[in-house]
């Protein structure tokens, strides 16, 4: 046996920019709406059994320098099929995209539906570990399907201290100044949101401004707030839309002036502000970032996103950002705006973690199969878990991350179901650690309808995204999440087939309700009143875009089983 190595241990898109430092009073860190009260797991105290990484020549696992090791042995170590890999996400943007679409009256994309975001937009209350890193929360109920049942993974990073006691920040903010934005709730929304920053920046923080159109150009070099808040607010007041969208010039010349003002000792971002309607110039996400990634690796400065308007470049930003080591979010209004400036930019700009993945391990005689859903765009191969050259996800403070399983046990198993581990490294040193957690049959039991509301809200939310995704249609898509793909982040493999051709007919999630029953379920948790405010304000808009796509698909949407009949997997690939 190989050793356990663990140490237990986005008013607007702009003011996701300045929020992001700033501290607005009475708002939180997180990046997520609240579902209140206390959900997961989290049986601190207990000896977690790590997932298996690669094997060393030796038959053990592959060490990392610096690594922390607690010297114990693992006795549990699954075949390959029963991991399940992945980098963390903390990005929002789709299910704000959804819901915008919604209220115009249209059903999303579902290209553009990523159920790990939806899920992501509900803030969870964890435990929070003392330190950098994650704590591991693992919890479950069942549903109405004989054996299956919806496991959740929960991650949460130690909220960020009083602005204060933050380094200074330097943020470049690309600003998209096409003819694209001069449509309301585009370049309006940014100059209010830049505005509203600009007032509540320290006087040690440092902005720049780069507009772009058919060409870029850096309207206020890198300045210290200080005395000079009338110059940037003039800057900002000169801004308006013009031509087409060269987003690679944009990008560069913001790269540029973030490296060219940078500062040793202060959190250094870009932040784009745009529709990422690139219509000129370089317009993949590969081709702009080729000719910034060096110095992005070099200087260690990150891109954060911030998506505006109705006709939106959802893939292409959501590329922008993963290449950038970063994320997005989207905001289609001044109250998003000012919330994502009040209660989420700390979590933007800091960092508790770089590179952190995920893998769970499944218990093969306990689990008979199991279903990541959403993720697809973050998997990981099993094998690289452990391997710190392999890119992950970069988390800021006061971040919950949350994965949704469908789980289907062996008729009459009890015992261990799984073990999750989460592997990250410092932010400032960049020395490896992990942290686990694990789940018995046991702890899931109850039944969903009686699970507590932070699982009944990721359920809801899974759902719903699910539903848009596949089931307001009767499409067969290729890469359906129900396949595993090659680098591995689902095994469910509900049909004996080739993963690298073909398609597989899509199921609704096991116990999927319909849209009306969701938003039913969605009201209800409002109204239960375990919420704040906001937690509670965010559940009636949920309820609402559920309603709205309810109406849409004329209430002949989702719902109706039939994962019964999804194959079993059998340890190989």
């Amino acid at each position: 046996m190989g050793t356990r190595k663990i140490r237990q241990g986005l008013l607007a898109v702009v003011m996701a920019g300045g929020m992001l430092l700033t501290g607005c009073s009475g708002g939180g860190s997180d990046n997520m709406d609240r579902a209140t009260d206390s959900s997961g797991k989290e049986r601190g105290g207990t000896a977690p059994l790590p997932a298996p990484g690669p094997a060393s020549p030796e038959g053990g696992d592959a060490a990392t320098p610096g690594e922390q090791q607690d010297g114990k042995d693992r006795d549990f170590a699954p075949p390959p099929d029963y991991l399940s890999t992945f980098a963390l996400d903390v990005d929002t943007a789709s299910y704000g995209f959804a819901r915008r679409t919604l209220a115009e009256g249209r059903l999303p994309d579902p290209a553009t539906v990523r159920p790990e975001e939806f899920v992501n937009s509900f803030r969870q209350d964890y435990p929070r570990p003392e330190g950098d890193g994650f704590s591991v929360n693992v919890d479950g109920a069942r549903t109405d399907e004989d054996d299956w049942s919806l496991m959740r993974v929960g991650l949460a990073t130690r909220g960020d201290g009083s602005d204060g006691e933050r380094p200074p920040a330097a943020l470049t903010f690309v600003i998209d100044v096409s003819g694209s934005m001069a449509e309301p709730g585009r370049l309006d929304l940014v100059k209010e949101s830049l505005g509203i920053m600009t007032d509540k920046l320290r006087d040690d923080d440092s902005v720049a401004f780069v507009t772009f159109s058919d060409s870029a150009e850096t309207v206020l070099p890198m300045t210290r707030l200080g005395d000079h808040r009338g110059k940037v607010h003039s800057a900002i007041e000169a801004m308006e839309p013009t031509q087409s969208t060269n987003l690679e010039a944009g990008i560069r010349t913001g790269y540029d002036t973030a490296v060219g003002g940078r500062r040793d000792g202060a959190t250094n971002r870009v932040v784009l502000l745009s529709d990422a309607l690139a219509n000129t110039g370089e317009t993949s996400a590969d081709g702009i970032l080729e000719r910034i990634s060096d110095a992005r690796r070099e200087h260690g400065i990150t891109l954060f996103g911030v998506g505006v308007g109705s006709d939106y470049g959802d893939a292409l930003m959501e590329r922008l950002a993963d290449k950038g080591d970063g994320h997005t979010t989207y905001v289609s209004d001044s109250e998003e705006a000012r919330k994502v400036f009040c209660e989420q930019l700390p979590a933007n700009i800091e960092l508790r973690a770089r590179d952190a993945k995920a893998q769970v391990a499944f218990d093969p005689q306990t689990v008979k199969q199991f279903r990541l859903i959403g993720y697809e765009n973050r998997a990981v191969a099993d094998e690289d878990f452990r391997d710190d050259s392999v890119d992950g996800g970069e988390v800021g403070p006061g971040h919950t991350v949350t994965a949704l399983y469908a789980v289907r046990t062996r008729p009459g198993a009890s015992g261990h179901v799984a073990t999750a581990s989460v592997r990250w490294l410092d932010p400032d040193n960049r020395v490896p650690h992990e942290e686990s957690n694990e789940i018995e049959t046991a702890d899931m039991e109850g039944g969903l309808q009686n699970a507590d509301r932070g699982l009944r809200t990721t359920a809801v939310a899974a759902y719903f995204a699910d539903a848009l995704r596949h089931g307001t249609s009767a499409r067969t898509e290729p890469g359906d999440p129900a396949v595993r793909p090659d680098t591995g982040t689902t095994a469910d493999a509900p049909e004996p087939m080739s993963t690298s051709t073909g398609s597989t007919p899509w199921r609704p999630l096991p116990g999927a309700p319909t849209l009306a029953e969701l938003a039913r379920s969605a009201e209800e948790l409002a109204s239960d009143g375990d919420g704040d405010g906001d937690g509670d304000k965010s559940l009636r808009d949920l309820a609402t875009a559920v309603r709205q796509a309810d109406r849409l698909t004329g209430g002949s949407g989702y719902g109706g089983g039939g994962a019964e009949d999804e194959g079993e997997i059998t340890g190989s690939r």
